[in-house]
């Protein structure tokens, strides 16, 4: 196969939009950062708190709906031992937005934080909160790295671009024009992305559903014919994993430092709600013609084809499976629309994650730990230098694994496991403290490792009710392990906080050996409690006094 010039220029024209477009919105962002009386760093990781509500709402879409999304959900399809039942990405999006919008962006609004660490941070001090970050930051660099593997595998079937050159590319103009503008440029080129997104999928649907070489998907949805039907199946036994991969994808959301970005950036607790909810929307939208790709796909005699025997899935391209059903059952330049899709949401979700590693290593680490005086211009360079090294960082790592699924589940999986509980616990109860959270992010880490990951060949040391070898003879979890995990280092985190608060306050250790400081914390919010009440009622005083001198 000789290289696709056409495509090579198609691509080079859209790399070119997006980068005019996210120098225009520095240009915009230096505008704002001039008028504005805040902090050069809010400006830039936050957009002044004033996005536009419906760029704020194609931005969070445009993070969620990435090359791993869009690409995952056409490899699960079409796998023909899991099925559309396993394509989950789309659903439990919806409650991600669901519960983000009614239940955790009041608290982190109210609070006016910048980061979704510093509630950790004011309330546990600056050495466990580290240890926090540390999930988050692996959990960015892992998105950024699942990104980058579904366009490198996308470009070298398509366009016979070398996978190296592909992601080495696409890389370069992310990390360009994350650093010109900050949000700004990463939530207005998210327009455009999320703009071509749609209309470069849905023109390719036609194309795939019409095509020679595959049989009708609604015959193949539950028949055996070329393989396994693309609907799939989920077997009793297999009850457990699914309620946990579905579990997994809701709720480990929510611990992603980009949600709260988004959330943080409205001008409103309301704009955030809503941005929440028409996101979910569009998520779901956005999720269809994947699924119909993977059917497709599924429903294709592969020997009829250029492509021949063995398929996809036999040849280990499953991973691939979209590039490859375009490549192949669409004229060519169908094919280069949807690259043109792939690489817009690629780009879309890896602008997100190296400003959001950014703004917890620059504003958590830098600002707050190692230089508390730090003027802005030197936190611009922090961020800039944060987004070079995340970039490379995930880029490094493409070269370890092909799989988008497997960066996707290991990185979403640390978030839910150990991130989210964290979360739960320091923003809904005030029992919480650094006790507690010291032992339950450690019961999360050791269980998580001890339960073993077959997707990164980890042997499980704990094996859960219904651990056998899968399909693929690889020894796995049918148990929720994952989600039984998450409520033991949560129920660890409340009850070694309150152990540990009632072994303080009631002298049952001196309070030299208190290393968290809780009781001092304790007196000290009891204190500030006791002022707002005097002030509160003198106020009612003041007030009463008036009316009566009236």
């Amino acid at each position: 196969m000789a290289l696709n010039v056409p495509g090579l220029v198609v691509m080079a024209a859209f790399y070119l939009l997006i980068l005019g477009t996210g120098i225009w919105a520095s240009m915009r962002s230096k505008k704002e950062e001039k008028k504005c009386t805040g902090d050069g760093m809010e400006i830039t990781l936050l957009a002044g708190r004033n996005i536009n509500l419906l760029v704020g709402i194609f931005t969070l879409t445009a993070t969620w709906v990435g090359g791993g999304f869009i690409l995952g959900i056409a490899e699960a399809t079409y796998n023909p031992t899991l099925g559309a039942v396993w394509a989950l990405m789309p659903v439990p999006y919806v409650l991600t937005f669901f519960l983000g919008g009614f239940f955790f962006a009041k608290p982190m609004r109210e609070n006016k934080y910048v980061t979704m660490m510093d509630p950790f941070q004011q309330k546990y001090g600056n050495v466990l909160a580290t240890a926090l970050i540390l999930p988050a930051l692996v959990a960015d660099v892992l998105w950024v790295a699942r990104t980058l593997v579904s366009l490198g595998g996308t470009m070298s079937v398509i366009l016979d671009l070398s996978y190296v050159y592909s992601i080495i590319i696409s890389s370069v103009v992310a990390i360009i024009y994350t650093l010109l503008g900050g949000l700004y440029s990463v939530a207005y080129t998210d327009v455009i992305q999320l703009i071509l997104i749609f209309v470069s999928l849905w023109v390719c649907v036609p194309f795939m559903l019409t095509n020679p070489h595959s049989v009708d998907i609604s015959l193949t949805a539950y028949n055996q014919t070329f393989q396994a039907p693309w609907v799939g199946t989920v077997e009793l036994d297999e009850a457990g994993k699914w309620f946990d991969d579905f579990m997994l994808l809701a709720l480990g959301g929510l611990a992603y430092q980009a949600f709260y970005q988004r959330i943080l950036s409205a001008s409103s607790y309301t704009q955030a709600q809503v941005t929440c909810f028409a996101s979910s929307a569009f998520c779901l939208v956005l999720g269809i013609p994947s699924v119909l790709i993977g059917a497709v796909a599924a429903s294709t005699d592969w020997n009829s084809t250029a492509y021949g025997l063995p398929t996809p899935y036999e040849r280990d391209q499953a991973g691939s499976i979209l590039p490859i059903a375009l490549q192949y059952l669409t004229p060519t330049y169908v094919s280069i629309i949807g690259i043109g899709a792939v690489a817009a949401a690629v780009m879309s979700s890896m602008d997100s994650a190296l400003l959001s590693s950014a703004s917890l290593f620059s504003s958590n680490i830098y600002k707050n730990m190692i230089r508390k005086q730090a003027s802005d211009r030197e936190m611009q360079w922090v961020i800039r230098i944060s987004v070079v090294v995340v970039g490379l960082a995930g880029t490094a790592l493409t070269f370890l694994d092909s799989s988008v699924l497997v960066f996707w589940l290991v990185g979403v999986d640390m978030s839910y496991t150990i991130m989210f509980p964290q979360l739960v616990c320091i923003l809904f109860f005030k029992v919480s403290n650094g006790y507690g959270a010291t032992v339950g992010y450690m019961m999360g880490i050791i269980m998580r490792i001890l339960s073993g990951e077959p997707l990164i060949n980890l042997p499980p040391a704990i094996q859960f009710p219904g651990c056998r070898l899968d399909e693929e003879g690889k020894l796995t979890q049918f148990f929720p392990f994952r989600t039984t995990i998450m409520v033991i280092s949560l129920l660890s985190i409340l009850l070694f906080s309150w152990l540990t608060s009632i072994i303080f306050n009631k002298g049952l250790l001196s309070e030299k050996w208190d290393v968290f400081k809780i009781k001092r914390k304790q007196r000290s919010t009891a204190t500030a409690a006791d002022v707002k009440r005097t002030n509160e009622e003198a106020s009612q005083a003041k007030q009463l006094l008036d009316t009566t001198s009236c």
